[in-house]
């Protein structure tokens, strides 16, 4: 059985709000567990010498890369999590409302429909799959936006009629957070959402979830496995590294992500992502 109070409710971020969609392109999260759930349809790619999938109650085993797309709301671990060697990761998250009148009346679309009834177990895809769609959907997020999400579509079609795939689950995994704490961290996390680029104090969110300071510190912790300094941090550097993928300067990231100061935010940054942000947004303009 899931253990609630380690499993932590993500909060995805759209870098165009207007948008269905939005990708993470090699985030850096191998020293990070991040045990996590969230409303959002994930499809992630891998590749590494190996590493650990664990999706609900599945736990596995990959080896060169993996392919998995997730239905909403089951926990999953981040799939870089524990990985030593070099590895490429790119992760699409969906929002879940996505074609879902249309996919229902839409002749053209009900393969995908049925796709993502499917991902309510999890789905790992094989060799032939990976082949047909590694190259488009590595490429997808660096194309204008409509053009986006055609090309989504035909990954999302590709993999509805692929054969070489395993439902993870026999039956539909579930998050074991109850409605009262999915609730309370949907609040902090909207906060943390409007006002992560200013300086925020614990008075603040701790009178959010009507918790003093020091009960406040002892909850976010239980909840999240980290404290509140460092879930801000995360987010924040988050925040940063799109930034630089989307060629702003290390002061322009750093500032505009709440960070005061740059000595720290660099430290922070080498801190969470294992690179300093001026090597980051260097590797990233070679991709």
């Amino acid at each position: 059985m899931l253990n609630a109070s380690q499993i932590t409710l993500e909060n995805i971020n759209y870098e165009n709000q207007n948008s269905s969609f939005s990708w993470l392109i090699n985030p850096k999260l191998n020293d990070f567990f991040f045990w996590h759930f969230h409303p959002e349809f994930e499809l992630v790619f891998i590749e590494a010498k190996e590493g650990t999938r664990h999706v609900g109650e599945h736990i596995s085993k990959y080896y060169e890369s993996d392919l998995v797309f997730i239905g909403s709301n089951i926990p999953h671990l981040n799939f870089d999590y524990g990985i030593k060697t070099e590895y490429k990761k790119t992760v699409l998250h969906i929002k879940p409302d996505f074609l879902l009148r249309e996919g229902a009346i839409t002749p053209e679309l009900r393969t995908i429909n049925k796709l993502f009834e499917k991902s309510k177990f999890g789905i790992s895809f094989g060799k032939e799959t990976k082949i047909l769609i590694t190259q488009k959907f590595k490429e997808a997020h660096k194309l204008p936006y409509f053009e986006q999400f055609i090309s989504i579509l035909e990954i999302l079609k590709i993999l509805g009629e692929a054969e070489d795939f395993e439902l993870l689950h026999r039956e539909i995994p579930k998050s074991q957070f109850n409605k009262k704490e999915e609730t309370r961290l949907k609040v902090l996390y909207s906060f943390i959402e409007l006002n992560f680029n200013r300086k925020i104090e614990i008075d603040e969110v701790a009178e959010l979830s009507n918790l003093s300071p020091a009960a406040f510190c002892r909850y976010f912790k239980k909840m999240t496995k980290l404290s509140f300094i460092e879930f801000l941090n995360n987010y924040r550097i988050n925040n940063a590294k799109r930034l630089l993928m989307n060629a702003k300067n290390v002061s322009e990231a750093c500032f505009d992500s709440g960070f005061e100061s740059l000595s720290y935010f660099n430290r922070t940054f080498k801190k969470v992502t294992g690179e300093n942000p001026s090597n980051f947004r260097k590797n990233f303009s070679k991709l």
